[in-house]
């Protein structure tokens, strides 16, 4: 097992930034990757960003170069950076880790809130 815990949510206006974090602990050993998705009311997850174990990254379009993901690895912790955001950035953001054999793990989610 997995556990997850995000943390850095928050209100910002326009243009602000954030950071996010995903404290992991438990079978890390197992973990392929960690991705982070965000979530508007109404409508599915959709994932922003992926960190494989191996250091491969990829954004999603609609945050390529405003969003960064990064990762502390001697704190086990994921970060999320949310910069030039905008009111359409406004979710639930979720981390995520998969495992070598595909098992997926959830975090509670942190909400993120761009209004002016």
């Amino acid at each position: 097992q997995v556990q997850l815990v995000e943390s850095g949510g928050g209100s910002v206006q326009p243009g602000g930034s954030l950071t996010l974090s995903c404290a992991a602990s438990g079978r890390l050993f197992d973990v392929y990757a960690t991705e982070w998705y965000q979530q508007t009311p109404g409508n599915e997850r959709e994932r922003v960003a992926i960190r494989t174990n191996s250091g491969s990254i990829t954004y999603a379009d609609s945050v390529k170069g405003r969003f960064t993901i990064s990762r502390d690895a001697g704190k086990n912790t994921v970060f999320l950076h949310l910069n030039s955001l905008k009111p359409e950035d406004t979710a639930i953001y979720y981390c995520s880790t998969v495992s070598y054999g595909g098992t997926r793990y959830w975090g509670q989610g942190t909400q993120v809130t761009v209004s002016s």
